[in-house]
């Protein structure tokens, strides 16, 4: 590992860029008159605004003490040659509050038409929030981090209107930096509006911790859109998991995959978080779809889980999955909770693996004396356009039965109330901040 390098700011005059070719202001182009390039060890407290064009070069680290803040409508891009990772450090904050108007965005450094899936890491946030480990674990990807510790309501920065573009990077393995890598994060922390494109490994992985989150989306994730592990017990309301068909790994990916730990150990706090208003989209059929696309929900190694209010369709291997006798019996006990919600997928919409307590037919039969409804088709369920990569909207139309059937009990205060099931209803929230076509985008 080559050793870490301070903070240094390279200024460069330039010339100002020509007018921009497009209206909206997020779609316009970067002034390099300000270029700040970011390695190594940070050694104070920085704020960059949106003025300021940042390069991340290699791994960048986030000390105790020091906060990074980021203001709207900043741009930070990796370095081409250098790839690394943002890793806030346990103590440290990283502050990015973007808006509506003028998201904070991470990218690649490639230009229009070169980028790809792993071009940098990607954002590592390390807490002091409880973790199921006995020891302080370390954060996967070579970073050899530690996280985790007693304080549930520890607060690393905040998260709003972020874009993480490009991102996952394999150490080994194994060990993979993920698009937004939470280790024991705490409620503290605020992640809101943050979506994750084409990260090559998973989009958003939890590591224990309890922080909470709304509004995220997980576009075109080679692995695991959300994934869960090591006592992670925080709150998710309104998310989106979209698949581009040509896009997976050499592991298959889930639109959750959910363990207590790697063996299925009964390690306290169990992973159990709460999900309510999820939409979760599959390849959906579409030719050429690549292999590795698997189930909406793996629910599997003793993980307990509560999910509401959603939708789960397209997805190539299945829907609704339990894997893992321990898992089952923590279902059948109610002990993990799966209601309200639409169920369809491209084969076996309800799945019970490696374990004696559900038949496929079973696990059916259980969801929906919970309220649950399977579809045959994914037009069934009337979302406006789910076939478009570039232009998707995920609302339900007048006649979509996703536009009631919500239900709230046992949920707390956290979770907004409605009538429709899936991340969005009459309000799209993912509108002007979000962007689902990188690969043109000037920056």
């Amino acid at each position: 590992m080559k050793s870490l390098k301070f903070l240094t700011f390279l200024l460069t005059g330039s010339i100002l860029l020509n007018a921009c070719k497009e209206d909206d202001p997020i779609n316009q182009p970067v002034d390099d008159a300000l270029k700040a390039t970011l390695t190594g060890n940070l050694t104070e407290s920085k704020t960059f605004t949106e003025n300021d064009t940042v390069v991340l070069f290699g791994n960048v680290f986030v000390p105790e003490g020091i906060t990074l803040t980021f203001e709207q409508g900043t741009i930070i891009k990796s370095d081409i040659n250098e790839k690394g990772a943002l890793i806030v450090e346990r103590g440290g904050k990283l502050i990015c509050n973007g808006t509506q108007d003028k998201p904070v965005i991470f990218t690649s450094g490639k230009p229009v038409g070169e980028r790809q899936p792993g071009d940098w890491g990607g954002i590592i946030l390390l807490g002091k929030a409880p973790t199921n480990r006995v020891t302080e674990p370390q954060i996967e990807g070579g970073i050899f981090k530690k996280y985790g510790g007693t304080d549930p309501n520890d607060n690393s920065g905040s998260l709003r209107y972020v874009r993480i573009e490009y991102p996952g990077i394999v150490a080994q393995v194994g060990s993979e930096i993920n698009g937004l890598t939470l280790g024991g994060v705490g409620a503290g922390t605020v992640i809101e509006n943050v979506m994750v494109s084409y990260s090559n490994d998973d989009a958003f992985e939890f590591f224990g911790g309890t922080v909470n989150a709304k509004n995220l989306i997980a576009f075109g994730t080679a692995d695991d859109d959300y994934d869960f592990d090591f006592g992670y017990t925080g709150k998710i309301q309104y998310a989106i998991s979209f698949r581009d068909p040509r896009e997976d790994d050499s592991d298959p990916g889930n639109g959750v995959e959910s363990d207590n730990d790697g063996t299925g150990t009964s390690a306290l706090p169990f992973t159990k978080p709460t999900l309510s208003n999820f939409t979760w989209v599959g390849p959906n059929g579409a030719a050429n779809t690549a292999p590795n696309h698997n189930f909406a929900n793996r629910w599997r190694r003793g993980s307990k889980f509560s999910v509401h209010n959603s939708i789960l369709l397209g997805y190539a291997k299945g829907g609704f999955v339990i894997d893992g006798e321990s898992t089952a019996l923590a279902y059948l006990a109610n002990e993990s909770q799966f209601k309200n919600n639409i169920v369809q997928a491209v084969t076996l919409p309800f799945g019970s693996l490696n374990n004696a307590q559900f038949t496929d037919a079973t696990l059916e039969a259980k969801a929906v004396a919970d309220g649950c409804i399977r579809y045959s088709l994914s037009t069934d369920i009337v979302l406006t356009n789910i076939t478009s990569l570039t232009a998707p909207n995920f609302q339900p139309a007048t006649n979509s039965p996703a536009k009631i059937g919500a239900n709230y009990d046992g949920l707390d205060g956290f979770f907004t109330k409605g009538t429709f099931r899936g991340a969005i209803g009459d309000n799209d929230w993912t509108k002007t901040w979000t962007n689902f076509n990188p690969q043109v985008k000037v920056y």
